[in-house]
C-alpha cells in the first residue's frame, strides 16, 4: 500500500462508514484513484460459466450498488465485477446508521436492506456503459414491501438481463424480513423456475449464480446443491454475510445485520467446501468471505472455488489490494506446480469438511 494510499484509508476512516463509502465511489468516478489496469497471465485467465476472465479476483456485490462507478471499477485489477443488489422499484432501505466498522476485527456489520435506486436507473446505466475489459453481473434483490418477492427477480432479470454478462439470485441477505425462508426447497425450487424462465426469453441467455447465507446447516446444504443442480444453475456464489458473532472484540460487535470481513472466512470456506462435495465439483462455485490475503483466496481456490469476490477487505487494505491478490495467485500457483491457478480448484477441499 501507498503512503498515498495510506492517507487516503485514514482520512476516510475519519468519517461514518456509509459518507466514507460514498465519498470513495466518487474518488472513482472523478479520477483521483490509481487503478493498474487489467491484471493478468497465462497462469490466472479463468473461465467460469462460459465467462472468460483475465483473473479470478471478483468485485462481490454491495459496493457499487448504483452502477454508477463501471469504468473505473473495471480498470482496478478486478477479473469481474458484480453490482447492486437491484429491486423493480427504487427503495431507501432501513434507517441509518446502518454500517459499522469494527476495526478490531478487521471486519463490517451492515443492515442496508436493499437501498438502491431501482431497475430502471441501474438498467440505463448498464446499458449506456462503455465496453469493458472484465465481465459484469447484476446482484437481483426483492423489494421489502413486495406482496410477490419471487416474481421481483424475475421481474429485474427481464429488465437488465440484456445488458449484463451474469446474475445473481440473493435470497441471502439478513437484511430484508424472511428473505431468506427463499432458501427453503419448496420456495428456491418455484423461484428459480420463474428466473430460468425469464433467463431463456433473453436474446443473449446469461450465467445465473445462487447466492446463499453462511448460517445453513449440512442438510439444508444438500437441498440447495440439489436444487441448484436440477435448475441448471450456472454456479453458486458461497457465501453472503452471517449472523454470528462469535469471537468478536469490537464496541460495535452487537449491532443487529450480517456480519462481513475477517471473522466469516472459516465459516464461509467451510460452507464452500461442503457445496464443492456435495455438488462432486460439477458446479462452479465463487468463494466470498474474509479474504485479505493472496493466501486466502488460494485456501478458497483450493477449497472448491473457481474464482472468489471481495469487498469488505479494501476498507482496511486500499483498492491495491486487488492487483496484490491476483499477482499472489499467480506467484502461489507457480509455487505449488501449477499451470493455471484454475488447476488448483478444490485440491485442498478434504481439510474443510
Amino acid at each position: 500500500m501507498s503512503l498515498v494510499e495510506r492517507a487516503g484509508l485514514a482520512l476516510l476512516h475519519r468519517f461514518d462508514p456509509e459518507t466514507a463509502h460514498g465519498l470513495s465511489i466518487r474518488a472513482l468516478q472523478s479520477g483521483l484513484a490509481p487503478l493498474p489496469g487489467p491484471v493478468t497471465s497465462p497462469r490466472l485467465a479463468t473461465t467460469l460459466a462460459g465467462m472468460t476472465l483475465p483473473n479470478p479476483v471478483g468485485l462481490a456485490a454491495g459496493y457499487d450498488k448504483n452502477a454508477t462507478a463501471l469504468k473505473p471499477l473495471s480498470r482496478a485489477g478486478f477479473g469481474f465485477l458484480e453490482v447492486g443488489a437491484a429491486t423493480p422499484r427504487p427503495q431507501p432501505g432501513n434507517p441509518k446508521p446502518r454500517l459499522f466498522r469494527l476495526t478490531e476485527d478487521r471486519a463490517a456489520i451492515n443492515r442496508f436492506g436493499f437501498n438502491n435506486d431501482g431497475m430502471e436507473a441501474i438498467a440505463t446505466r448498464l446499458a449506456t456503459r462503455q465496453q469493458t475489459s472484465v465481465p459484469i453481473g447484476l446482484n437481483l434483490g426483492a423489494n421489502k414491501d413486495s406482496p410477490d418477492r419471487a416474481t421481483d427477480f424475475a421481474r429485474v432479470l427481464a429488465r437488465c438481463g440484456p445488458h449484463v454478462d451474469f446474475a445473481t439470485v440473493n435470497v441471502s441477505s439478513p437484511n430484508t424480513e424472511k428473505l431468506r425462508d427463499l432458501q427453503g426447497r419448496a420456495a428456491l425450487t418455484a423461484l428459480l423456475q420463474g428466473v430460468m424462465d425469464t433467463r431463456a426469453s433473453l436474446a443473449r441467455p446469461i450465467p445465473i449464480f445462487l447466492k446463499i447465507a453462511p448460517d445453513l446447516t449440512d442438510s439444508d446444504l444438500a437441498e440447495i446443491a440439489e436444487v441448484a443442480l436440477a435448475a441448471n444453475l450456472a454456479g453458486i456464489i458461497a457465501t453472503n454475510t452471517t449472523l454470528s458473532r462469535d469471537g468478536l472484540r469490537s464496541p460495535h460487535r452487537s449491532e443487529t445485520g450480517g456480519l462481513s470481513g475477517e471473522p466469516l472466512f472459516e465459516k464461509s470456506t467451510r460452507t464452500l467446501a461442503r457445496l464443492s462435495y456435495l455438488t462432486g465439483g460439477n458446479l462452479p462455485l465463487i468463494g466470498v468471505g474474509g479474504i485479505s490475503t493472496p493466501e486466502q483466496a488460494w485456501e478458497k481456490i483450493r477449497a472448491g472455488a473457481t474464482a472468489v469476490q471481495v469487498y469488505t477487505a479494501m476498507v482496511y487494505e486500499g483498492l491495491s489490494l486487488i492487483p496484490r491478490l491476483a499477482s499472489g495467485l499467480d506467484q502461489l500457483a507457480a509455487q505449488s506446480g501449477f499451470a493455471r491457478v484454475a488447476d488448483a480448484t478444490g485440491t485442498g477441499r478434504d481439510r474443510w469438511l
